[in-house]
């Protein structure tokens, strides 16, 4: 057969050994288009058949299209042999032998483990409190609504709940169950118990995990670490919590430190207040960490609103008392110089071995 087409056969035949040489999905990436692209010997044959007669053309572009084919489903069967031995390659890789691990000896570099960079924040920041004469109590995560918001001087359909974004549990009635926004359900706990056994005054911290659906950033994650402070007592005033907050932020990040307390809302404390100290990124003067204010808010505090007493069975005329409560990620991340809180949960080796 004479004409563009009389070595297609040997053309096709030509590509088909190309195909089979092709040893790694990153060659035949670079050589498809030499062998079934613009740049192929079929598109040059193709562009040939623009001087043939209709239906010469038409047999010949039949022909082509088929030869085409062909070439195709080699590529697409060779790109498939190459995924399916890369795969078995990267198995092969992270295959664990029990047995060789078991029967082998122990590598003289293979290190004890050591306590997170939170947990290890919680515990110095427990041994602060704990020496200023508080002492830690624990609650659990999952709480009732009455517990984490109705107690608190928050009742439903209050607009002070569009500040604590919640995981609800699918527990009982529909939004009664919750993980707990905050750890300030441990504190009307506390308040229950002291009421029923007679064991007022309180001087309690209640270190834990809260959740809250936050979008991750430099300054938050949606389950995060918080350390609360509760002191219920005769004669308590403002001047004590900013005493307690002053001498808190000195003995945990040093003297250097400046804090100011900014006038806030809580719907369980009132007068509230958000207190601040300066970024220890920047060191007060502007960062993105801060958003270039120059101040990292820790957390807020304010004076017990009667109502939260009313609502264990204390008495407000004869008690008082103050609150306050701050991110323990939060002041890793400031302790430490730590731009993106982000980085306490990715569990990147680098970054975990700097704390051992």
């Amino acid at each position: 057969m004479t004409g563009p087409l009389e070595n297609l056969d040997a053309v096709v035949n030509g590509l088909l050994g190309e195909v089979d040489t092709i040893a790694s999905i990153e060659e035949l990436d670079a050589r498809e288009p030499a062998l079934a692209g613009r740049r192929s010997p079929l598109a040059a044959l193709q562009k040939s058949l623009g001087g043939l007669d209709p239906d010469a053309r038409r047999d010949a572009g039949a022909r082509l299209q088929a030869a085409r084919a062909r070439v195709e489903a080699a590529i697409g069967d060779c790109r498939r042999r190459l995924a399916a031995a890369e795969r078995d390659r990267l198995l092969e890789a992270d295959r664990l032998d029990l047995g060789d691990v078991v029967t082998s000896t122990v590598p003289d570099t293979l290190r004890a483990g050591h306590p997170g960079l939170v947990a290890r924040t919680q515990a110095e920041l427990e041994d602060v409190f704990v020496a200023m004469g508080f002492r830690v109590a624990e609650g659990p995560e999952v709480e009732s609504d009455w517990y984490n918001f109705e107690a608190l001087n928050i009742p439903p359909a209050h607009p002070a709940r569009g500040m604590w974004d919640t995981f609800y549990v699918d527990l009982g009635e529909p939004e009664t169950v919750v993980l707990r926004t905050h750890t300030s359900p441990t504190q009307v706990h506390l308040m229950e118990t002291a009421v029923r056994d007679g064991s007022l005054p309180i001087h309690s911290v209640m270190p834990g995990r809260c959740y809250r659906r936050d979008t991750p950033d430099a300054r938050h994650l949606a389950a995060f670490h918080q350390v609360e402070g509760l002191v219920v007592d005769r004669g308590i005033t403002f001047a004590d919590l900013a005493g307690v907050i002053e001498t808190f932020t000195r003995a945990y990040f040093g003297t250097d430190v400046e804090t100011r307390l900014r006038p806030s809302y809580f719907p369980f404390t009132e007068p509230s207040a958000e207190f601040e100290i300066t970024c220890q990124i920047c060191h007060g003067t502007g960062c993105r960490t801060c958003s270039h204010t120059g101040w990292i808010e820790l957390g807020g505090c304010g004076m017990l609103d009667p109502a939260v007493l009313e609502a264990v069975g204390i008495d407000p005329d004869e008690w008082s008392g103050f609150a306050f409560g701050f991110g323990i990620d939060r002041c890793a991340q400031m302790r430490h110089e730590i731009a993106d809180m982000r980085a306490l949960t990715e569990n990147d080796a680098r970054f975990l071995e700097q704390f051992s």
